[in-house]
């Protein structure tokens, strides 16, 4: 069933278009191609607006008009970009994806002349437009844009890299993803006897409380991943010789700099949050060590590190994971709320696994006039009602955006946008553990501190395994599937400590990690979980705080995020905050294993 009682279980794309063959799309990207053009005809040979205030406001009135309800590739870009994730295995969808893509990068190629010309103007005359009071509501775009301008290359010199990315970059990853999708296997599970389950499905039960069902299920991924190695070792040398040379040709400093550059945010202080965790690797190795002994092994194999602990017998369907998201959310805040149940009653998530359909979890936003969307991959687990108000939380970051940004500042800078995401999640874990005896207690705190660890710990571990990645890519040139599992095995080990075997087969593991293939985004998953825990606790310490953690969620990318964070009282320049983030997490490890002594344990 699509829909049970007003939940709608798949995507309701409705609102771009019919289906796949609607004669609507010819239309619309004609539409778009000829609103850019417009703007292109009326703006590339003038030279006012780079000098004169008026001109220049309004110029961005239009281009913002532009970006809000078109952009260069409108619905149709949108709608089959949804639809890939929902089919990676349609040569129809992909063509059509493909045509929309093209017709994008056209269109980008030409307009990008507004941004790149802004970049360019003097900095006397920056200086001028950024003090200047009638283009006050497009002053940070502006800062952004003259940020950028050191790192920029000429027009044509940008045309050329954007259309040679696809087949130097983003077709690569979309390989590896799409051959993993394709992938089933025979396995044991948890209802007993055997069964065949696709890749993320596999994924998935490498978390069953059965120890024959995760092995069986460690097995298939291991010989997936061995199956597709050579050809992901291909895959990550090209991407990372696409970076080396678009690096080096625009002359960045370091391999991360042009992220945090994008990101809006100082590289020193990003340095200061790799440092801090890094430092302080033993709370994960402790943890491990804890799960190891509640576990009864000498040693947790690599696949059970995810392994919940103890019994949380509840199944968390979706509709009762709709409810109990629902609940919390409101008593957190009524608009809250209100816009997870329109994302549940309007078809804006897409639940349940099937093959071809992508793997893990998103929530996903275009234009400010389109609908937010959220993908899952729902199979009751405790997990997944977390995913669930994980991914609303980032819906929620949108929709309160929506409201008071306009399209050149409706965005959240990748440190800010794992905010929102632990946020929500954290209440909805804090209401589990409510009323829960000592025993389930124990197993919502053990999976608590294995969020923190994978979320905060591991996504630096993997932050320092990009860094040595690209260092060693460029001393050789080239790296083989066993130098570059050696680099993922030495910096996986070196947050899991010695409670965790590095198994084999585990060498592999980086093939399916999509994150990686997007250079160095992963620290914003550390940094917003740090945020967030800080936020948490002012809420929890004075109700009335949500109305500030709504007003930074409402920010988008209207100030940099060191301006936004300081106007919640908060100093991401100042290694103490990440300290004290970092030291809450130590706390409730103590605190889980005292409860682990109190009840005979350990």
């Amino acid at each position: 069933m699509n829909k049970t009682n007003g939940i709608r279980k798949v995507w309701n794309l409705k609102p771009l278009f019919e289906n796949d063959n609607d004669p609507k799309i010819e239309l619309e990207l004609k539409l778009i191609r000829d609103k850019n053009s417009k703007f292109i005809r009326k703006w590339k040979d003038r030279c006012d607006w780079l000098q004169e205030p008026e001109a220049l406001r309004q110029a961005l009135d239009e281009y913002e008009n532009l970006k809000r309800n078109y952009g260069i590739d409108g619905n149709v870009g949108y709608y089959f970009l949804l639809r890939s994730q929902q089919d990676q295995t349609s040569p129809l969808i992909k063509a059509k994806l493909n045509m929309a893509e093209a017709s994008a990068r056209a269109i980008e190629n030409e307009i990008r002349f507004f941004e790149l010309q802004l970049a360019k103007i003097p900095a006397k005359q920056q200086k001028a437009f950024l003090e200047c009071g009638c283009l006050a509501k497009y002053r940070h775009f502006l800062n952004r844009i003259f940020a950028r301008a050191k790192y920029l290359l000429s027009d044509n010199e940008e045309k050329i890299l954007n259309l040679t990315s696809p087949t130097s970059y983003a077709n690569w990853i979309r390989m590896t993803s799409e051959f993993l999708s394709k992938e089933e296997r025979n396995v044991h599970v948890e209802e007993g006897g055997k069964s065949i389950k696709n890749f993320s499905e596999l994924t998935s039960l490498l978390n069953s409380p059965k120890k024959r069902v995760r092995d069986s299920a460690a097995e298939a991924v291991n010989e997936i991943l061995e199956k597709h190695s050579d050809t992901a070792e291909y895959e990550l040398n090209s991407i990372l010789w696409f970076k080396k040379t678009d690096d080096e040709l625009r002359g960045s400093e370091r391999p991360d700099t042009l992220r945090h550059i994008s990101d809006d945010i100082e590289t020193p202080v990003v340095d200061m949050l790799v440092s801090s965790v890094t430092e302080k690797f033993h709370i994960p190795a402790e943890y491990y060590k804890l799960k190891a002994k509640l576990m009864k092994v000498k040693k947790l194999a690599y696949h059970e590190r995810g392994v919940e602990y103890g019994r949380i017998d509840a199944k968390f369907s979706y509709p009762d994971s709709v409810k109990l998201v629902s609940r919390v959310l409101t008593e957190l805040d009524p608009e809250f709320g209100s816009i997870f149940d329109n994302f549940v009653t309007s078809g804006c998530i897409d639940v349940y696994p099937k093959k071809g359909k992508a793997g893990g979890a998103f929530c996903i936003h275009q234009l400010l006039s389109q609908p937010t969307y959220i993908m899952l991959n729902h199979t009751d687990k405790l997990a997944d009602v977390l995913t669930l108000a994980h991914e609303t939380g980032h819906g929620i970051n949108n929709e309160l955006m929506r409201k008071k940004q306009n399209a050149l500042t409706f965005e959240s800078p990748t440190c800010t946008a794992e905010v929102a995401s632990t946020f929500m999640e954290d209440f909805v874990l804090d209401d589990i553990i409510k009323g829960a005896d000592d025993r389930t207690k124990l197993s919502v705190m053990m999976r608590k501190l294995n969020d923190d660890v994978s979320t905060i710990f591991r996504q630096i571990a993997l932050y320092n395994f990009e860094a040595e990645l690209h260092k060693e890519f460029r001393a050789q040139n080239y790296l083989s599937k066993k130098e570059i599992g050696r680099i993922f095995k030495k910096h996986m080990q070196s947050y899991m400590g010695r409670y965790v075997e590095q198994s084999e087969g585990c060498e592999n593991w980086w093939i399916y990690w999509s994150h990686i293939r997007y250079f160095f985004y992963v620290y914003s998953y550390a940094s917003g979980l740090l945020v967030s825990k800080s936020l948490q606790r002012s809420v929890k310490a004075d109700r009335e705080f949500i109305n500030k953690v709504k007003d930074f969620l409402s920010a988008g990318a209207s100030e940099s995020p060191a301006n936004i964070f300081r106007n919640l009282g908060i100093d991401i320049r100042d290694k103490r905050f990440w300290d004290k983030g970092l030291e809450e997490v130590e706390t409730l490890l103590e605190k889980t294993k005292h409860l682990a002594k109190k009840l005979g344990e350990i």
